[in-house]
């Protein structure tokens, strides 16, 4: 009887005259033929430079990418982790040997790591930071219940367990509840001000309406300069007091000044042409975040000027 096959290439159904007949027509033969070419030189073109880099001795930064299949930022990352040693020939090469890499690698064998959590420590390092606590503050530390944590501090448990884990804060266990240090939370939390005595808080959302800082520009200003923080039901708070020092809003607000695009609009100039005013009439300014203010008399008499010789 004859049998009824589908074919590898195009899908149709065909009648097969022997046992090993895959394709319907010579056409389709040939197709599958060409792209088992194809895929054949792809591999080898993409074996080919992991293949040539395996014979040198020397590599650069992106080589050593390749040969270790990462990126080379994560390479550089390294070097300067002091994890891979490099050598720089000029100002714009540098090399690294593959002996450093294959050391490197034997020098960190894999050990599972949760996310979260640290790997355990070894004896002798238990023994180590338990004589560095002791020796830092002979202090009795204070602990908190899990609850008056998540409910002084308005955090979720999720929070509360993952951080505990990652920071390594000292738990005690009485019972069947969890007792966490009230300075370590703190410290993670950022609680280094008195943040009773704070009253105005803004969100992310209300500081970008207010000052025009996206979330990614709060939080590394909030870094920089210390800013008081909270975080309440996993919403990060950030204290408007200090937010308005730093950002000087009553500069803002003072009708002596004037922003670059207020005189541009004025005038009818490009930004490039006001700043080329300002430096060459001694204009006063004042910068406050990323906005230039300048002195409103100064501008005034800059154009005054401007305007008696005709420009």
């Amino acid at each position: 009887m004859k049998k009824t096959r589908r074919c590898a290439c195009c899908g149709r159904e065909f009648t097969a005259y022997s046992g090993v007949q895959k394709y319907c027509s010579v056409g389709c033969a040939d197709e599958a033929k060409k792209e088992r070419k194809k895929r054949h030189e792809d591999f080898l073109r993409a074996a080919e430079p992991v293949v040539g880099l395996r014979q040198q001795e020397y590599l650069t930064f992106s080589r050593a990418a390749i040969l270790m299949g990462c990126s080379r930022q994560y390479v550089y990352k390294l070097v300067n982790q002091g994890k891979l040693k490099a050598s720089r020939i000029s100002s714009r090469m540098a090399i690294i040997r593959r002996a450093d890499i294959e050391s490197m690698l034997e020098g960190n064998p894999y050990n599972k790591v949760v996310f979260g959590n640290r790997p355990k420590p070894t004896n002798s390092s238990r023994k180590l930071r338990k004589q560095e606590a002791e020796t830092a503050s002979n202090e009795p530390l204070t602990y908190i219940s899990g609850e008056e944590v998540i409910a002084n501090y308005k955090v979720k448990p999720s929070w509360l367990y993952t951080t505990a884990k990652r920071n390594q804060i000292p738990i005690c266990r009485i019972g069947c509840r969890n007792y966490y240090s009230k300075s370590h939370v703190e410290e993670c939390l950022g609680l280094t001000a008195d943040i009773a005595s704070i009253t105005a808080w803004l969100t992310t959302e209300q500081a970008f309406e207010e000052y025009g800082m996206s979330a990614t520009a709060i939080h590394a200003y909030a870094y920089r300069h210390r800013i008081p923080t909270k975080r309440e039901y996993g919403i990060v708070y950030y204290s408007r007091t200090h937010l308005d020092e730093l950002r000087q809003t009553e500069v803002l607000a003072d009708d002596r000044y004037c922003t670059v695009e207020e005189v541009a609009e004025k005038y009818r100039l490009s930004k490039a042409n006001v700043h080329h005013i300002t430096k060459v009439h001694g204009i006063a300014k004042r910068k406050v975040g990323v906005r230039n203010l300048l002195l409103r008399d100064d501008v005034e008499r800059a154009m005054a000027e401007r305007a008696e010789k005709g420009l």
